[in-house]
């Protein structure tokens, strides 16, 4: 088992800057506005032959009883149980403040192990920046720069000091990833945490309440997964804090990251355009979905059917996926779910054997040729598998430029039905063979050949004039 780094830190001390610095990446938001990370953020990270996990999480405010801040301070202390180190991270620059005499009080009684680092240091002498640190009686303090990566290297040998090197995982194989996205308080938090069976990611009847996108490694009935509930995505004008501006761009992202996204849509408001953006978004990325209708429960037959007209009307472009009504909040209607996202990511993956798709192809011209282009009708010679997720199928045939967008679509109709590929966007790609011959001028003709061109001409008009 790797080992566990949690950070744990008042707002703004730089946490989430030492998690990318720890794990080599962007995957944390970063900005200087305090409280912007609110639920635990996993990441993997190595330093030589040292590898370990680490956890950030957000600001931790242990005096406060209610509300979003209570609820990251749940998050805060359910992360540092699962620690097996624990970087309690301080401001040098602004030097040792009140909060955190009453966040070391709270660590220090939970028995774990506990590094205290000094953040912000760059340019400081170390032991005159860490000197009146030393009172939180915690042990030496390591002295790191996040934003210049100084010390950093020491900081982590210092952490892992104390475990075993893991052994090296080989041929591990890639988890699907499922991206929950939708509209802001649509119960995308609620959906995972039902998932999970456990409060893992903060949910709160608020919009806005999940900023950063949170990557939750989980394991059912043998398979592996992980979840990424994303933030809530309006409308491009309602977007008006740098927090959401950032969240947006990091949604778009992690769909594009993904493997499976699952669409939430609240089933008490009407289906918006926005949906329809979103749903549009995913299909441009190329990933398979499965919709989800939340908060199904309580709703009469004629507010449920007025839904599913809907849902025929603005989202009908959709029908390749499979559609779930269910209560996030209560559990009904899940139990479908994961077998949706298996077959949806299994098609998204599939193997298409260059064969079959020719097969399929020739029946399908057979059945429909595509219509005249001009003097003459374009023809369709043979496919094959161009990429996956989502497939992507190459037709090679000559004048394929004049085949019309419609045709396009009942390809793409057909192999998804040849295939059974449920859950799937599909492209069809054209490719028009190259002629040798095309916009070639012919080589002139010497003064021989044009004598016996005549000759040939002449002996023509006697034999048959």
């Amino acid at each position: 088992m790797k080992p566990t780094l949690v950070l744990v830190g008042r707002p703004n001390v730089g946490k989430s800057t030492l998690f990318n610095r720890l794990t080599r990446s962007r995957d944390a938001i970063v900005a200087d506005i305090p409280g912007l990370t609110r639920d635990r953020h996993y990441g993997h990270g190595r330093v030589g032959d040292k590898s370990y996990l680490v956890v950030d999480t957000g600001g931790f405010e242990p005096v406060v009883k209610e509300g979003i801040l209570h609820a990251m301070a749940q998050q805060t202390l359910q992360a540092v149980d699962e620690a097996d180190m624990v970087l309690f991270i301080v401001d040098g620059r602004q030097g040792l403040a009140a909060h955190d005499k009453i966040i070391a009080d709270q660590l220090r009684k939970t028995g774990h192990k506990i590094l205290l680092v000094v953040n912000k240091t760059e340019g400081m002498a170390a032991p005159v920046v860490t000197a009146e640190f030393h009172e939180l009686g915690l042990g030496e303090p390591c002295a790191v720069s996040a934003i210049h990566g100084d010390n950093i290297n020491d900081l982590v040998a210092l952490a892992l000091a104390d475990f075993p090197d893991p052994p090296v995982e080989e041929g591990k194989e890639k988890n699907p990833k499922i991206a929950i996205v939708g509209r802001p308080n649509v119960g995308k938090s609620t959906l995972i945490n039902t998932l999970l069976g456990e409060e893992r990611v903060i949910a709160f009847d608020q919009p806005g309440t999940t900023r950063d996108s949170i990557y939750i490694d989980f394991e059912r009935k043998g398979k592996r997964y992980t979840l990424i509930d994303t933030a809530g995505l309006r409308r491009r004008g309602r977007v008006q804090e740098a927090i959401e501006k950032f969240s947006v761009v990091k949604t778009l992202q992690t769909v594009e990251d993904a493997n499976v996204a699952v669409l939430v849509l609240d089933a008490r408001s009407e289906i918006s355009d926005q949906d329809a953006h979103i749903a549009g978004f995913i299909m441009e990325a190329g990933r398979a979905l499965v919709v989800v209708v939340n908060k199904w429960d309580g709703l009469d037959s004629y507010q449920r059917d007025t839904i599913k007209s809907e849902l025929t009307r603005k989202l009908g472009f959709l029908s390749f996926a499979r559609l779930h009504y269910v209560s996030a909040l209560h559990g009904s209607g899940l139990r479908q779910l994961l077998p949706s996202i298996d077959m949806a990511y299994a098609a998204a993956m599939a193997d298409l054997p260059t064969p079959k798709l020719t097969r399929a192809l020739i029946a399908a011209v057979e059945k429909h040729p595509p219509p005249r282009g001009g003097m003459s009708r374009p023809k369709l010679r043979y496919a094959h598998q161009g990429g996956s997720n989502p497939p992507l199928i190459i037709v090679h045939g000559s004048m394929l430029d004049h085949v019309p967008e419609t045709y396009r679509r009942y390809l793409e109709n057909t192999f998804r039905e040849v295939f059974q590929l449920e859950g799937t966007p599909l492209r069809v790609s054209f490719k028009t063979g190259h002629n040798p011959y095309a916009n070639k001028a012919p080589a002139p003709i010497t003064a021989d050949e044009a004598k016996r061109a005549h000759r040939r001409r002449r002996i023509g008009r006697k034999k048959y004039g």
